[in-house]
């Protein structure tokens, strides 16, 4: 998929070295088609890396994709320059007018707190809210799935005894069979790092959810509602081959009691390389989203949402 970005985000030296097709602006206006919209609300510290990780997943399409990222105003990330914030975020309040095929919100390291108690927590509200109107199709991901299935749905978070920290092997909900896993295999694999979960039992309650995928060992991982208009990716799909390394070495350097992430190094060993075993479920996830319920299904004037 050809991203127009902008030519000065960092993102798009990595992309570029991967052989990733990132699309110069001029080249873009020049095609006479309409571009999907994407909105990028970014919560996670690093928003670099972030961008980079979501940005290699949103490449795997012919459409020409147009991404506007956006951060929350009520809270000011430590990890992520300002000149970096003030040259490529905007916050709600400049984009709320505008109308979007699609919108991905990214996870957070807070899963332990109570959302309440979260600095932006009114402003996240507001933003889900106005999603509903303003947004064909959203995809939340790991702690924002939480978030918005306990806005949307009520659906509550659990406390889990052990840090979920791998990654597990998933398969497919065949009574809910949907296109957002159209050729997957019957077992695939997706990262997982997270203190909390949402439960099978507190989905199904809800009429409004289908589970789509699920792992014995990780639990819920894909919900939707009923329309294929909110997603709810309880994951790390976007994952870098190296993240849960750097979260494992990171851990281990601040003496905290921290298990060495399943499925991943070579025996077990942090010694060795990691193996990847995901890479190829997550391009096809994220194809899948923006083909099936972000190009074919949002009408051609947004305005009509």
């Amino acid at each position: 998929m050809p991203i127009r970005i902008s030519n000065e985000l960092p993102a798009i030296h990595i992309l570029e070295q991967e052989n990733i097709f990132v699309m110069p602006m001029e080249r873009a206006d020049a095609q006479d088609i309409r571009p999907l919209k994407i909105l990028f609300l970014n919560l996670m510290p690093n928003k670099v890396v972030t961008e980079t990780q979501f940005l290699r997943l949103l490449s795997n399409t012919p459409i020409q994709v147009d991404v506007d990222f956006i951060c929350t105003a009520s809270y000011t990330p430590t990890h992520t320059t300002s000149e970096h914030l003030v040259k490529f975020y905007e916050t709600f309040d400049a984009v709320k007018n505008n109308r979007y095929d699609g919108m991905i919100i990214t996870g957070a390291p807070i899963e332990n707190l109570p959302y309440e108690e979260v600095d932006y927590w009114q402003e996240l509200i507001e933003i889900m809210e106005w999603s509903r109107t303003h947004v064909y199709s959203t995809l939340h991901i790991c702690w924002a799935a939480q978030a918005g299935l306990y806005y949307h749905y009520g659906v509550a978070k659990h406390k889990l005894p052990v840090k979920k920290f791998g990654v597990f092997p998933h398969t497919l909900n065949y009574s809910h069979l949907d296109k957002l896993f159209r050729g997957f295999d019957d077992v695939f694999y997706v990262p997982h790092s997270r203190h909390t979960e949402v439960r099978r039992e507190d989905i199904i309650k809800n009429k409004e959810l289908n589970i789509l995928s699920e792992s014995k060992d990780a639990g819920v991982f894909a919900v939707s509602d009923k329309m294929g208009r909110q997603f709810f990716i309880c994951g790390h799909p976007e994952y870098d081959p190296f993240t849960l390394k750097a979260e494992y070495d990171r851990d281990m350097e601040q003496g905290l009691a921290v298990n060495i992430p399943c499925n991943y190094y070579p025996d077990d060993n942090p010694s060795f390389t990691p193996v990847v075993r995901w890479r190829s479920a997550a391009n096809l996830l994220f194809f899948n989203w923006l083909n099936y319920y972000v190009y074919q299904d949002t009408p051609y004037n947004l305005e009509s949402l």
